[in-house]
């Protein structure tokens, strides 16, 4: 008979990644407001009112204005000191700082307002139900973030060197593929103050 270890439902946390330099956009994008509030507000509230076991924001070194302007609620802050080395420091630093006991971590981006808690949700849901190695969504044809990666999977995240991310690490794992519908959200990521501008109209 299964141990019991086994037969408990997988814990996933939650990563939210907000540790880039915004260069493309010219100003802390992470705090252009939208809808009332500041664009990496909305990826902490959904994450926040989900069912994720643990929530950890990484930020690069010097956020402390970043971080004074947000409501983190039960989200942990997590600096990473040497975020100008690129995408994969920042998965990196956070998948340490989560609980040890989790199974798994949903990576987020801070600059995706558009996700849903029902997305974290059936995501989680689907970790769960298939134990499968990643769950990655699917939004408009093209695999975007978030995506769960199993703890099988974190020694290929720490590997990973500079702006990297988990493109690199889900090359030889066994995938879960996740159609995003629009009423899940919207994966429409912020890159540039056009960008920025387009979605502040769609909402």
């Amino acid at each position: 008979m299964p141990a019991r270890a086994e037969l408990d439902p997988p814990q996933i946390g939650g990563l939210i990644l907000a540790a880039g330099e915004a260069r493309r956009f010219g100003s802390q994008k992470l705090l252009a407001p939208l809808a009332g509030r500041p664009l990496v507000q909305h990826v902490i509230d959904a994450a926040n009112a989900s069912c994720l076991e643990d929530i950890a924001l990484v930020v690069g070194a010097g956020a402390d204005d970043l971080v004074a302007h947000l409501d983190l609620g039960r989200t942990r802050v997590v600096t990473n000191p040497d975020a100008t080395r690129g995408l994969a420091s920042s998965l990196q630093e956070g998948l340490r700082a989560l609980d040890p006991r989790l199974h798994a971590a949903l990576v987020l981006l801070g600059d995706v307002p558009g996700v849903s808690t029902t997305l974290i949700d059936e995501l989680v849901a689907r970790g769960r139900d298939t134990r499968a190695s990643a769950v990655v969504s699917v939004w408009r044809g093209r695999r975007s973030p978030p995506v769960i990666l199993h703890k099988s999977l974190w020694a290929a995240a720490f590997a990973l060197h500079g702006d990297v991310g988990m493109r690199e690490v889900l090359k030889n794992a066994d995938v879960l593929e996740f159609a995003v519908t629009d009423e899940l959200g919207s994966l429409d990521d912020i890159d540039t103050r056009e960008d920025h501008a387009r979605v502040s109209g769609s909402r």
